[in-house]
């Protein structure tokens, strides 16, 4: 009954906040009065994203060190495997409807002024391979819990010798910059690393463990009490107070509507074809029950507009409604929050081509193929943040050669966009765990057993050595 109620609430809440947003923008409100609507949501987000952290931490070390290495590694190699084939089939599906539907017509670029003036930047697919893998692994933990490497490129003035004229000329020289927000990729590699570890010591690290169990647990309740039932109202006053905030939505909607379309129609097929249609071929159960169960992170990430903020409501609707291994849940879902993003590689590979039609470039198969690969590749890195998806389009565009700037026109459009793709990332993230849980029953069986023979031999040695310790010390008194 509560869980349904908690539905309901939270379905209200996105109901009433787009009304109470349309209404605002009647009122001609100002933006202070905006910013005092929006607080209560702001709250929301600061409260989930408090939560981040502690939670990834407790939830990875206490899952990986219940579980015995080479049935973690299968887990794992499981999860990959699906995040790596559902995140293909979504670019896939996207770059077949902008194709099919054609939205990007060279007229839009001329009538819609560039909104924000996007910078040119220099970026390639290396620099973003090599940020990621600088990003698995931190130079300092501490640093990693707010802040992440990437590379920049700067401009630096050369002067060049010609003859007996010097001539000063600019160019880009890459450099390694920290930028605000926490490295979630550094953590997990570390916390995964640490709970295995943790979990092989035996009895000596059976403190340390308990003490992240407990952690995670009371997280858990934390998350329950204050934030659950207090997200209905933060999601209304987040969605009423971004429909407010917009500037001329009624233009922005007639000259890019065609593309709204094309981007959540796919994202619509591949929620409810797609990945259900994996979830029956695998599980043979009903998805629509399992989506019953998600639905209350669903709507969050509609509200939230993040995966990582959203965690703690997906932990728990996969465990308590869907009865998920929490084992499962604490390794699939917290790496496919930051891996797994299908709605991300879908958006950015409509995007990409929309802007190759926008500049009147017709893209041949090679170039279809590449988009498909690098939005994949680009969807891995992007942080599970809002509209972190603009930032990784980058990397697409400059794999085709296409004109960076464009992204501007984008951004009128992307606060409902980033809503949408979102929560088909945190679905895709639900779905996961419920696949693996499925496959890996047995591997769990026989997790417990290896853990219960283990403990028991290690009992019984305990148990010899203090017989003989006894026997030794009677001998030693007669």
């Amino acid at each position: 009954m509560g869980s349904n109620m908690l539905l309901a609430l939270t379905i209200g809440g996105v109901l009433l906040g787009l009304g109470l947003g349309f209404l605002g923008r009647l009122a001609d409100l100002t933006p202070q009065s905006i910013t005092l609507i929006s607080f209560p949501g702001e709250l929301l987000m600061r409260m989930l994203k408090m939560f981040i952290l502690p939670l990834i931490i407790s939830s990875l070390i206490a899952g990986m060190a219940q579980l015995d290495v080479r049935r973690s590694g299968r887990i794992g190699f499981r999860a990959l495997t699906y995040y790596s084939i559902t995140t293909i089939l979504a670019a896939i599906v996207g770059i077949a409807m902008v194709l099919m539907i054609h939205p990007g017509n060279p007229q839009i670029k001329s009538t819609v002024a560039a909104v924000v003036k996007a910078e040119e930047t220099k970026v390639s697919t290396i620099d973003a391979i090599l940020d990621i893998i600088r990003n698995m692994l931190p130079e300092n933990l501490v640093q990693a819990c707010f802040q992440q490497v990437q590379t920049s490129y700067v401009k630096k003035k050369v002067v060049v010798i010609s003859g007996s004229v010097n001539q000063t000329e600019f160019v880009l020289e890459p450099t390694l910059v920290y930028k605000d927000g926490t490295n979630v990729m550094g953590m997990i590699v570390f916390c995964i690393i640490f709970g295995v570890l943790a979990g092989q010591i035996g009895p000596r690290g059976k403190l340390m463990v308990d003490f992240f169990v407990v952690l995670n647990e009371i997280i858990m309740k934390l998350v329950t009490i204050v934030v659950v039932w207090y997200s209905p109202f933060g999601i209304m006053c987040l969605i009423a107070g971004k429909i407010m905030s917009i500037t001329n939505l009624a233009a922005t909607a007639q000259m890019l509507g065609l593309y709204m379309v094309t981007v959540v129609l796919g994202l619509m097929i591949h929620a409810i074809i797609t990945l259900p249609l994996i979830y029956w071929f695998i599980t043979r159960k009903n998805p629509a029950v399992f989506f019953r169960g998600m639905m209350q992170a669903w709507v969050t990430a509609l509200g939230t507009a993040s995966s990582a903020a959203t965690l703690p409501l997906t932990f728990r609707c996969l465990e308590e409604n869907n009865k998920i291994d929490p084992r499962v849940t604490r390794f699939v879902v917290a790496v496919g929050a930051t891996v797994n993003m299908d709605g991300t590689a879908l958006y950015e590979a409509v995007a990409a081509i929309f802007i190759a039609q926008l500049n009147g470039i017709s893209l041949g198969f090679v170039e279809v193929i590449t988009v498909s690969l690098t939005a994949t590749l680009a969807s891995v890195g992007a942080a599970s943040i809002p509209s972190a998806a603009l930032v990784t389009m980058l990397l697409v565009l400059t794999a085709l050669g296409l004109p960076t700037n464009d992204i501007s026109l984008l951004f009128a459009i992307d606060w409902m966009l980033d809503r949408i793709r979102t929560s088909i990332n945190v679905l895709g993230d639900g779905y996961g765990a419920g696949i693996v849980y499925h496959l890996s029953k047995t591997t769990l069986a026989n997790s417990d057993n290896y853990l219960s023979a283990r403990m028991y031999s290690k009992q019984q040695t305990c148990m010899y050595k203090y017989m003989y310790m006894v026997r030794n010390n009677f001998h030693r008194t007669v």
